[in-house]
């Protein structure tokens, strides 16, 4: 059963998470830990990163600096693999246009398929370091509905050249991100939400939203969402507050707000340690008033998180 058919059912609310593969070079076993602290709340699914081959400049002798290509956490597809087969859990690898050409994305959508891998999250992804606005990478893409469209396309047989294959049995399942709080580069909601009904358009069966902190947001994001058409489940995305940098990192990098009372309480923190305390509070608050609003699922960002999301869990769940 795909992710996506799960989501449909009825069922209790469900739990899943996203990691991050390690950094170059680093061992897969942290991430099995990080794995096994959260399998006793079985998961639905584990969605894996997928994080974009960025431009770096290497001096190769006093004042000479060579230009190459460069992964800091490649992996994303072996780890699926890995996290598939070690714990029988569907795993969901993030495709990402950021940093890829449609032939990379191709190759990556065979890779896949051979390993029977048919759960996808369908992205954008992040800007290049430096980089003032989303660049398109040698003739890739500028959103995340050409991909969705491509995804579609493979899935009835054709590959980007007009040729046909028949790499697998059952087709892509994929989902798509939701911004309760609106795309930065959105002129506004209602045209965001344009821009997720044509990505449900282009073969979407359901969305994951972007990090929130006000329950009133998501549920007003997904009344907005089905007054537009949008039928898909919706799926709300939480990250528990972790440290005393994020009052500023968080609204300036997702572009979100902290309600009132959060900040205020986050304000009286003195440590990063009083600050997990509030984040396991203040989430697992968000996931009761969602988990009794009957939500297919609750999505956990667990990066850096682990122990709070472990916590909610047992609070919640």
């Amino acid at each position: 059963m795909s992710v996506a058919s799960f989501l449909k059912e009825n069922h209790s609310t469900a739990f899943s998470f996203e990691l991050l593969p390690p950094l170059r070079g680093n061992s897969i076993e942290s991430l099995y830990s990080s794995v096994e602290r959260l399998m006793q709340f079985s998961p639905a699914y584990i969605n894996i990163t997928t994080h974009r081959t960025d431009v770096v400049y290497r001096e190769v002798s006093p004042g000479i600096f060579q230009r190459t290509t460069e992964r800091k956490r490649p992996g994303t597809v072996a780890i699926a693999a890995a996290l598939k087969s070690r714990y029988g859990v569907p795993t969901v690898p993030h495709v990402i246009c950021s940093g890829f050409t449609p032939a990379e994305l191709e190759n990556e959508l065979i890779d896949l398929s051979y390993l029977g891998i048919t759960d996808l999250l369908v992205l954008r992804g992040d800007r290049a370091k430096g980089e003032n606005r989303f660049e398109q990478t040698n003739g890739g893409y500028l959103h995340a509905v050409e991909l969705c469209n491509q995804v579609s396309q493979f899935n009835s047989g054709e590959l980007i050249d007009g040729s046909s294959h028949n790499c697998m049995g059952t087709g892509f399942s994929f989902g798509v991100a939701g911004y309760p709080e609106k795309h930065e580069e959105a002129m506004n909601i209602e045209t965001d939400i344009e821009y997720l009904k044509a990505k449900i358009d282009a073969g979407a069966e359901y969305v994951v939203t972007q990090m929130f902190f006000d329950n009133a947001k998501y549920f007003d994001f997904v009344s907005r969402c089905r007054a537009a058409g949008i039928d898909v489940p919706i799926i709300p995305g939480l990250k528990p507050l972790t440290s005393l940098t994020q009052q500023a990192l968080l609204p300036k990098t997702f572009h979100i707000d902290l309600p009132m009372e959060l900040a205020s309480e986050l304000r009286k923190c003195a440590d990063n340690e009083s600050v997990k305390a509030l984040g396991v509070e203040w989430a697992t608050m968000q996931a009761r008033e969602l988990r009794a609003a009957g939500v297919p699922s609750i999505h956990f960002y667990s990066m850096n998180a682990v122990a709070s999301v472990e916590q909610i869990a047992k609070n919640v769940y």
